[in-house]
């Protein structure tokens, strides 16, 4: 064991400390603390698990949260952590000498603010019954007696699949509709066969529809998915877009937060011709911008998601939407627009998409990103290239995490 003294958050939600050994990365301390940790060697670094805490942050969150809440601070400590994190950031990585713009703190769902948020949410089945969270990076489970982040309407589902006996099972996933107030529920692994019957009983308890999904080496929803009984989506508000939700596809899982940017950043796109968003998903995004263009083609290459994506344009009566079912390097192919919106995965823009946008050059780049690091690192790229970041504003979408996503627009000129 070591003893360390927390001295800031790196990206990643991890505390740095000094050791006469080196710098250390540390899960589990705010800033501040004086911790013990077990630390193992790495390439550059130490790295570890607070194991013991010997002196508390003044405002460590006192309650039982989840594993996965790496930052339990009360909430009005946790927003300077983050909109400090994206001005290091864009300081260090991007050298882009600009102000973010305030934090825009999660909505509150309760009277406690920073809980509740959460409209998805992923559960092992714990060996001695009752659902669990798995230690980040470990196989280790923590069962549960609750989760006090997940959304209201998904608290009593919570309850009944603790109580019930799911042999055979790895997972359940939940999925739920603030706009409808009803859940969905995914069984991952065993056989299908022998869970309808407790799919039926959910039915009978009000949840509104019931998946089995196959336990898949690719990752969760990789492989087969077969209904159970009920509906196999429903409708959530995201700003001024109701869009279809299932519980096996990607999408935000703070739906008012989402909202409040979606609606910020159509506001920021300005109006045009065209627009071009990359990483589209179902194109909610794409929704928002499609009053302010003539034409927007909105590219994704999930099958899922273009499928959901058509069927949100034809029930809202949007026209000028396409949807192009392809990989973001396609973009060059797509140009000219007054606009590029980019919202890709944590690992940011790949280096054929920045050589795109510098070599097409439109007028304005909308990046949405949920990684500050990468979003830094692409900025960097884009201002090197002739590019002016104008606006960058952090949002709060994981309250009690060191998650935050990024608002931003570059313009192309001095």
């Amino acid at each position: 064991m070591t003893r360390l003294r927390i001295e800031k958050l790196v990206p990643g939600g991890l505390g740095l400390a000094r050791t006469p050994e080196g710098v250390a990365l540390v899960r589990g301390g705010l800033p501040g603390e004086l911790v013990e940790a077990e630390l193992r060697p790495r390439k550059n670094h130490l790295e570890g698990w607070v194991k013991r805490l010997l002196e508390a942050h003044p405002e460590r969150y006192p309650k039982p949260l989840p594993p996965s809440a790496d930052l339990p601070l009360a909430y009005r400590a946790q927003l300077p952590l983050k909109q400090g994190l994206v001005r290091e950031v864009l300081a260090r990585i991007a050298r882009v000498d600009l102000e973010p713009h305030p934090i825009a703190p999660s909505p509150s769902y309760g009277p406690e603010p920073g809980l509740h948020y959460r409209t998805a949410a992923q559960y092992a089945l714990h060996p001695l019954g009752g659902l669990a969270y798995r230690y980040p990076g470990t196989y280790d489970l923590l069962r549960l007696d609750g989760d006090p982040l997940i959304a209201k309407p998904m608290e009593a589902v919570f309850s009944l699949l603790s109580g019930w006996p799911l042999g055979g099972l790895e997972e359940v996933a939940l999925r739920a509709s603030l706009y409808e107030g009803r859940v969905l529920v995914a069984f991952i692994g065993g056989a299908p066969g022998l869970l309808k019957r407790s799919a039926r009983a959910l039915l009978q308890e009000g949840v509104a529809g019931v998946v089995w999904a196959e336990a898949s080496p690719k990752g969760r929803f990789r492989g087969l998915v077969r209904p159970l009984g009920g509906e196999l989506s429903l409708l959530e508000k995201f700003g001024d877009v109701l869009a279809t939700i299932s519980v096996q596809s990607f999408a935000q899982v703070n739906p008012k937060a989402a909202g409040s940017l979606y609606q910020e950043a159509a506001h920021l796109a300005g109006s045009g011709r065209k627009a071009v968003e990359l990483y589209a998903g179902s194109g909610v995004l794409s929704l928002h911008l499609a009053p302010r263009f003539e034409e927007v083609v909105a590219v994704e290459i999930s099958h899922d998601a273009v499928k959901r994506g058509e069927a949100d344009r034809r029930r809202m009566g949007v026209e000028n939407l396409v949807f192009h079912r392809d990989d973001a390097r396609v973009l060059p192919q797509l140009l000219p627009a007054e606009l590029v919106a980019v919202n890709p995965p944590r690992a940011g823009l790949s280096a054929e998409v920045v050589r795109a946008l510098l070599e097409g050059r439109p007028p304005r780049i909308l990046y949405i990103a949920c990684d500050p690091a990468t979003w830094a690192r692409d900025v960097g790229r884009l201002v090197r290239g002739g590019y002016r970041l104008v606006f960058a504003r952090p949002y709060d979408f994981y309250p009690f995490t060191h998650h935050v996503e990024v608002l931003s627009l570059l313009v192309l000129g001095p």
